[in-house]
């Protein structure tokens, strides 16, 4: 029998669990190297005194990429969690005494536009039936693309298909062109913050997000989004993969133009392939000999990150009033505090900012009578962090909540803890800090962003800096894909 080729994977993300599970039960033998103590990377859980917190995503935005996921190994996401939808969506504070509940039911939410603005449930219409096609080409197939090459692009079909999925336009002229009501627009907007970029610099071709927004819906996986870790690292071992946690990879050692051993703080690993799941920067600047490297640090000081974030876990213990699951602040500008993100970086002076309470939702994440809090304010990558910066902004998220929400909570306060721009960077080498990798610009699309080929030829990237972009479910495909160039390279090999 033939021996069985061997790939390491270099970090437990969503992309790393994905490749490792689908290249196993492809016959290969997988092995996965974290430097953390469990799998998941940005996507780990924090438990305390009966608290259970997701560090990170806490949005399941695209179902179908689960379980689309889940069925190549004859499963679905029931056989894992009990998944909810969310009705509302979700709550968007414009103000005191002025919000907005998204209807989870589409003949409520044609209602809603209907009341904020008059006849433009028939917008919504055109808008939504462009947002489908946009969703289903590019989520079944512009996304399943390497894009190792603009010819990739080079099919009649797909090129009819560009022409309508308004790659050139951007989402800001789009949605002002059919909507004149400012809620309306900030809504329609909002989905574009995962991306990584302002509606201004984000391709129309990302108001698919929409479409998983408000058709698809906002779902919740009782127990937390570390379920769907959990469910992954699963599948994973079943079909043979090794897990090695509290293991960094420190060098990349290369012959013949061939990663051979990856040497690690607990000892060194040989392989036949290797795809790199942590972030391009680090390993690329920092792994990798200059000779191996194909961008330099030019490169990357001159591309658009999405942003960082500062991060408040908080337990409470008294229940709240007048908050759902989901929470968007939307009281201060939007466009000046994109500003302070992207265009003159600097601490926001009124940023917009972001509540999840999933102890509303479930039970298990806090103790009876207690609340679990998630807040969480975007913020330019690469700024100078400090405690005293992040408590003098938890101070001003707790008198905006007060004031928004009528839930004075200072007193009630069990414990907290931060995690902003110096964490991203010890616990996963984030490049400048960054929460969400590369932002969604136009320049920043398709085969225009990082490569996922190195110049190391049995060397692949995959996640949120390379193809097809950030967030849980393009992880998820960026995993399926990185595996099925594995399996090309080994067929030539």
């Amino acid at each position: 029998m033939d021996k069985k080729p061997k790939v390491t994977i270099i970090g437990a993300g969503f992309a790393g669990l994905s490749a490792a599970a689908v290249l196993a039960k492809d016959g290969f033998d997988v092995t996965v190297l974290e430097k953390n103590e469990m799998a998941g990377g940005r996507a780990r859980t924090w438990q305390k005194d009966g608290f259970t917190f997701d560090m990170g995503p806490s949005w399941y935005w695209m179902p179908d990429v689960f379980e689309n996921f889940y069925n190549l190994f004859g499963k679905t996401a029931s056989n894992f969690y009990q998944l909810e939808r969310l009705s509302p969506s979700y709550r968007i504070y414009f103000g005191k005494d002025d919000t907005l509940d998204i209807p989870a039911t589409l003949g409520d939410l044609y209602q809603l536009f209907e009341v904020l603005e008059p006849g433009s449930s028939k917008n919504l219409d055109t808008f939504l039936a462009q947002a489908k096609y946009k969703y289903d080409v590019g989520m079944n197939e512009y996304v399943f693309k390497p894009s190792h090459s603009v010819m990739e692009y080079f099919d009649p079909r797909l090129a009819l298909s560009g022409i309508r999925l308004q790659l050139l336009g951007n989402m800001r002229k789009h949605v002002h062109q059919l909507f004149k009501n400012e809620k309306l627009r900030k809504l329609l907007e909002f989905p574009v913050l995962f991306l990584g970029a302002t509606p201004q610099n984000t391709p129309a071709l990302y108001s698919l997000m929409n479409y998983a927004d408000l058709v698809l819906g906002t779902w919740y996986p009782i127990g937390g989004m570390h379920k769907v870790v959990s469910a992954m690292q699963s599948i994973a071992e079943a079909q043979g993969v090794k897990f090695h946690f509290n293991t960094e990879v420190l060098k990349i050692e290369v012959q013949n133009n061939k990663a051979e051993q990856l040497v690690t703080n607990n000892g060194s690993f040989s392989t036949d392939f290797v795809i790199g799941n942590a972030d391009y920067h680090h390993i690329e600047q920092n792994l990798l000999n200059k000779a191996h490297r194909r961008y330099g640090e030019k490169y990357w000081d001159q591309r658009t990150m999405a942003p960082s974030c500062l991060l408040f876990y908080v337990a409470l213990n008294t229940k709240l009033k007048n908050v759902l699951h989901h929470n968007l602040f939307f009281d201060e500008n939007f466009d000046e505090h994109a500003e302070e993100i992207y265009t003159d970086p600097k601490w926001p002076q009124k940023p917009l900012f972001y509540v999840c309470c999933p102890s509303v939702t479930d039970k298990s994440v806090a103790p009876e009578g207690a609340e679990n809090l998630f807040f969480l304010i975007p913020l330019a990558p690469g700024l100078k962090d400090n405690e005293s910066k992040r408590d003098e902004y938890f101070e001003l998220l707790l008198k905006r909540f007060k004031d928004l929400t009528g839930n004075d909570i200072q007193k009630n306060v069990l414990f907290k803890r931060s995690y902003a721009m110096d964490d991203f960077e010890k616990d996963y080498h984030a490049f400048k800090g960054n929460a969400y990798g590369l932002a969604n610009t136009l320049i920043q699309t398709a085969f225009l962003k990082p490569k996922m080929k190195s110049k190391v030829s049995n060397f692949l990237y995959t996640g949120q800096l390379t193809v097809p972009g950030p967030g849980v479910p393009p992880a998820i495909v960026s995993g399926q894909v990185a595996a099925k160039e594995i399996k090309k390279m080994s067929k030539k090999s």
